[in-house]
């Protein structure tokens, strides 16, 4: 297992893939190959690969070295190099091959030893709000934290962040986007990151059971399936949630993983009739269908990311209030995200790991 070779900052990095692990298992903190962690070897930047899940931590080698004082010197000099992490990885300390996450650069601009990136429901439920900065004011009070409004993840983030990020700055809340928080130590970031989801925390709402044998109907013969997680039924049974899907795209990870916003059936649609409209047309079905008052059904080819990510549809959703004005992503934005390498490079580890046996 790489690391740093040194005791004590063996010791931390030790400790920060027990909390990858922990985080990584926790969906209502990570959801797939979303989220990422990293802590600071002197001028090394160890980092979550790109593409990996942090539930992996413990099981397989995901942590990327990274040159930082390189990087730094990158990002402040606007030197496009900085969007493509990979070259500021030593080779010979990267027997993986592995990329850095994206966010590598977000992780390089903050000061602290230990940076924890999360797509926590409870804070994305309040970040995709077009009053959220108002109202983390009022939940967030005493924190050292900034609000940094949507921009595309990656060199554009960390610039953005870099704008905003006083000396003491220690939480980050990205607009539809997430959470980060920063620490000297992985115990003082883990209670930093607890506290603040707590501050955040909102009641979701009960959602109506699904009707299961209607979505039997609906599903036939054709390519779709129940979906894999339960809950995520409650985004097409909950008629708030129903809506609020309805509206577009919420975050990025939904758009990578699932495609921009959500296919809501019409009272007269069934699967089979949907995905026949989309082959006449010369498109690909849509991963996820959501019928009113019944459920979602999933394609049957549909990845364990696009299932992950079609649940935290479900779990943010339910935690938005019925009167919560909220800003989608663009057309512009979804089709940034969608055309960028570095997200089409996750969707090729994703669709590798889809084909792995399970």
């Amino acid at each position: 297992m790489t690391g740093p070779s040194d005791g004590a900052n063996r010791a931390e990095f030790n400790a920060l893939r027990v909390l990858s692990a922990r985080i990584g298992a926790d969906p209502l903190l990570t959801q797939a190959a979303g989220g990422n962690t990293s802590i600071k070897d002197g001028d090394t930047l160890w980092i979550k690969a790109s593409g990996t899940w942090l539930e992996q931590a413990l099981s397989s080698d995901i942590m990327v070295p990274v040159a930082l004082g390189p990087l730094r010197d990158a990002v402040h000099d606007g030197d496009p190099r900085a969007e493509k992490p990979i070259d500021f990885v030593p080779t010979e300390n990267n027997p993986s091959g592995l990329r850095p996450s994206i966010e590598t650069t977000l992780h390089a601009v903050m000061p602290q030893k230990v940076v924890v990136h999360v797509h926590c429901v409870q804070t994305i439920a309040n970040a995709v709000r077009t009053d959220a900065e108002t109202v983390l004011r009022e939940r967030l009070q005493g924190m050292r934290w900034a609000f940094v409004p949507y921009v595309r993840p990656g060199l554009p983030l960390a610039n953005a962040i870099a704008e905003r990020l006083q000396p003491s700055t220690d939480v980050l809340v990205l607009g539809n986007h997430g959470l980060v928080v920063a620490a000297e130590t992985v115990a003082d970031s883990e209670r930093l990151m607890a506290k603040v989801c707590g501050l955040l925390a909102q009641v979701p709402r009960v959602a109506p059971p699904p009707d299961l044998a209607g979505l039997a109907r609906l599903a036939g013969q054709s390519g779709y399936r129940l979906p894999a997680m339960p809950e995520t039924h409650a985004v097409a049974t909950d008629h708030v949630s129903l809506r609020i899907a309805a509206g577009g795209s919420l975050y990025p990870d939904h758009v990578i993983f699932l495609g921009a916003g959500s296919i809501v059936a019409k009272p007269d649609e069934d699967a089979a009739g949907i995905e026949a409209a989309c082959k006449a047309r010369g498109q690909v079905a849509p991963t996820m269908l959501l019928f009113p008052g019944k459920g979602v059904l999933m394609r049957r080819d549909a990845s364990d990311s696009a299932e992950a990510l079609a649940r935290c549809l479900a779990h943010v959703a339910l935690r938005i209030p019925p009167d919560a004005p909220l800003r989608y992503l663009t057309q512009s934005e979804n089709a940034e995200l969608l055309g960028w390498d570095a997200e089409k490079y996750r969707q090729s580890l994703d669709a590798r790991r889809s084909g792995e046996p399970r």
